[in-house]
């Protein structure tokens, strides 16, 4: 009966009666501490970090809405808006702070190991009064499609964009003739950025580009431009073709820009009036439809070797010639 009671104490060791078996010490490791518990947010299925996976999926939903409704969808040729974008990785988002580009908020990540960049960050963010939002890195992870963000996420907000002939309207309102830019095909960012930057400085009224199959304005393209894309307006429109056409029913003539084209630009005469310089891209030129739109196709000489110069650097040469021209008159 003794060994009855002492082996139901054993499987039992709650109970009052008989010896109870414990640990005598063998498991040490057990019995040291694991840190302080982490927060609900940075626990996987953890509710509070459920909920706050459901709010960023809720506040990213709305705002592709919103994109949505404000330009982003087959109304988007008319203006309004493009797409938010987000710059990741230290090095990125203090080129992007430094560069000038437009930010909503910098978020950080919980606990982030702080280093060089990680301050030039916080210290560029304060001088622009730019938000910091910190974020448990499982809410980063998930706002940036698992990219290697390392701790730091730049919100840039959805670029403004014009319509077309809103850049004739900003030209009669300066008293000048039109001197607009086209681009067309062109898919690099920095060849917009740079585009824009030359229009700014050789007196161009605005920079017009597709809705499809081209870059568009961001982040790399605002660094790029230098500040400029604040000051120029960028217009886009759904058919490049049609948007040409509406220029030349205004009494706007359209110049392409063409290795083989019938004129060099020192002998343009039309670079005085209101004109619309249109650029292809390095590799594939001008579209045939958009060639076959221009009034005129010219070229530049080019006593070298080189075949074809990129939009960014063809749109500087051909702006220089024609503010030179115009300061003449």
């Amino acid at each position: 009966m003794a060994g009855n009671s002492q082996r139901r104490n054993r499987r039992n060791p709650g109970s009052k009666k008989g010896a109870s078996v414990g640990t005598g010490g063998h498991s040490r490791k057990a019995l040291q501490g694991k840190g302080p518990t982490p927060r609900g947010e940075e626990r996987k299925g953890h509710p509070k970090q459920r909920a706050a996976n459901a709010a960023l999926k809720r506040e990213r939903d709305a705002k592709s809405r919103a994109g949505m409704r404000r330009g982003g969808g087959p109304r988007s040729g008319r203006g309004g808006a493009g797409a938010a974008e987000l710059v990741v990785g230290r090095n990125s988002v203090v080129e992007a702070l430094q560069g000038g580009v437009p930010a909503n908020a910098l978020y950080v990540q919980q606990f982030i190991d702080t280093d060089d960049r990680v301050r030039e960050a916080f210290q560029a963010a304060n001088e622009r009064g730019i938000p910091l939002m910190e974020a448990p890195r499982p809410q980063l992870d998930q706002m940036t499609g698992g990219l290697n963000h390392q701790g730091l996420v730049l919100q840039v907000p959805p670029y403004e964009y014009a319509h077309p002939e809103d850049l004739l309207e900003a030209a009669a309102d300066s008293g000048q003739d039109a001197l607009i830019m086209a681009l067309d095909g062109v898919t690099d960012s920095r060849n917009l950025g740079a585009v824009v930057r030359s229009a700014a400085a050789f007196g161009a009224h605005g920079v017009v580009i597709p809705e499809r199959r081209a870059a568009g304005m961001t982040a790399g393209a605002w660094k790029t431009s230098s500040g400029a894309a604040a000051r120029l307006p960028v217009a886009r429109a759904t058919n490049l073709t049609r948007a040409l056409e509406s220029y030349q029913k205004a009494g706007v003539m359209v110049v392409g820009l063409a290795a083989d084209g019938e004129a060099e630009i020192g002998d343009l005469d039309v670079l005085n009036g209101p004109v619309v310089i249109v650029a292809g891209s390095e590799g594939k030129g001008l579209s045939r439809l958009v060639s076959e739109t221009c009034d005129l196709l010219v070229r530049i000489p080019m006593p070298g070797q080189t075949e074809s110069l990129n939009a960014g650097v063809a749109a500087g040469i051909v702006l220089y010639e024609a503010a030179r021209m115009r300061a003449k008159r």
